[in-house]
């Protein structure tokens, strides 16, 4: 046991703190989806109470969890809003690489930045070409400063945060940039127009002549290539939200059919909650609902390991991201039939806007299609049959050859 572990905050003591945190965050969520009003406040809340910690030792501030832990307070924050799990998706990957990292005082600084409320967003994914070839996003060295210009999309979570992780091609090397996301020249905006994740502001950011100084410059970042835990990481940060997802859409719908008094000439009983029929559709929800967050820990645990070795084993390595693109595929099957499913229990009055049900579904919908499933579930069986390397480097983009003819 490190001693991290050894320090490890209680379960009860972390419910104590953001349970009821959480029941505040659920209670505006169908009117934030409604009006499409950024969660602002929750974020500050959450930031206050220091969830963006979680992982930092408990001598540095933080609350010394494990990644099993975090990942059960992921899940139940997701139920209570879907869009602030993945808003903070990288900021716990930030926080992992800086545990990581070699002692010093640039890690100790930015955990204890973390401790006192820092959050991380990102600026990684490109339009275009993407970063199949090379970042567009550039890094140049102007009269002894180092400039960033580029423009990004999907920079999920950076309005909420204080700084942005940019990823940028510096003369043909990929590397990482932490950008403050106040500083001159970054001009964020909250033009995502999905039908699902509405909230996560996961816009376009724009980076013009930003000078970046050169300890904000981190090395390799995402898309190195090499196995890596981040993936499997940041893949089990969207499935922790189809988790939280399934269980909030059996606890709503659950909820409505115990207080239903209106049913059919034809239905087997007088009241929704004693026909049969009704219950084993809420018995199907919570199924989907337990299975997928078991997923979701099974997979934890392994990245316990992996993290507490330092995740330098190649061989842990791929069997987090196997392990990760396992569940995957499975809690995609079990959430999205769920979400649907949970209409049959009533009428036309099911599908009224006050009860925004039809949320569970487009959010686990927009989830789903991060890192498409059906390329994970063809790379799995590559690697079982002949054994090809699983695919840590994820990026979206233009292939050579591919453009439209």
């Amino acid at each position: 046991m490190t001693t991290t572990e050894a320090k490890s905050t209680t379960d009860s003591e972390l419910d104590a703190i953001f349970g009821p945190i959480f029941d505040r965050i659920a209670q505006g969520a169908v009117a934030r989806e409604n009006d499409r009003t950024l969660p602002y406040e929750e974020v500050g809340e959450l930031r206050a109470a220091k969830f963006g910690a979680l992982r930092v030792p408990v001598e540095l501030g933080g609350y010394g969890v494990t990644v099993r832990q975090l990942f059960r307070l992921l899940i139940a924050l997701a139920g209570a809003e879907s869009n602030l799990p993945q808003a903070l998706r990288v900021h716990f990957s930030f926080v992992e690489d800086q545990l990581l990292a070699d002692q010093g005082p640039e890690r100790e600084r930015w955990l204890r930045a973390v401790a006192e409320g820092t959050l991380v967003g990102n600026a990684i994914t490109e339009p275009g070409v993407g970063a199949v070839d090379r970042y567009r996003t550039t890094l140049t060295e102007d009269d002894g400063r180092w400039l960033l210009n580029g423009v990004k999309y999907y920079s999920t979570g950076s309005l909420y945060a204080d700084y942005i992780l940019a990823a940028a091609d510096r003369n043909g090397e990929r590397v990482g940039v932490l950008v403050d996301a106040h500083a001159d020249g970054v001009r964020q905006h909250d033009d995502w127009d999905g039908f699902g994740q509405r909230l996560t502001a996961s816009g376009t950011t724009e980076f013009t002549d930003v000078v970046v100084t050169e300890d904000r410059i981190l090395g390799p970042g995402y898309g190195a290539p090499g196995p890596t835990y981040a993936t499997s990481y940041l893949q089990l940060v969207q499935l922790a939200v189809l988790a939280g997802i399934a269980e909030r859409a059996e606890r709503d719908i659950r909820e409505w059919v115990a207080a239903r008094t209106r049913g059919y000439t034809h239905s087997a009983a007088d009241l929704p909650r004693h026909d049969p029929l009704v219950q084993q559709v809420i018995g199907r929800l919570s199924a989907a609902a337990f299975a997928a967050e078991a997923s979701v820990l099974a997979v934890a645990d392994v990245l316990d390991e992996v993290l507490a070795g330092g995740a330098k084993d190649e061989s842990a390595l791929v069997a987090a991201e196997l392990a990760a693109a396992r569940a995957q595929l499975a809690v995609i099957d079990l959430v999205l039939p769920a979400t649907s499913l949970l209409f049959e229990v009533g009428g036309a009055s099911v599908v009224t806007e006050r009860l925004r049900l039809d949320r569970h579904w487009r959010n686990a919908r927009t989830i789903s299609v991060h890192n498409p499933a059906i390329q994970k579930a063809r790379a799995i069986g590559d690697h079982l049959l002949n054994g090809a390397d699983l695919p840590f480097a994820w990026s979206a983009g233009e292939r050579a050859g591919g453009a439209a003819q």
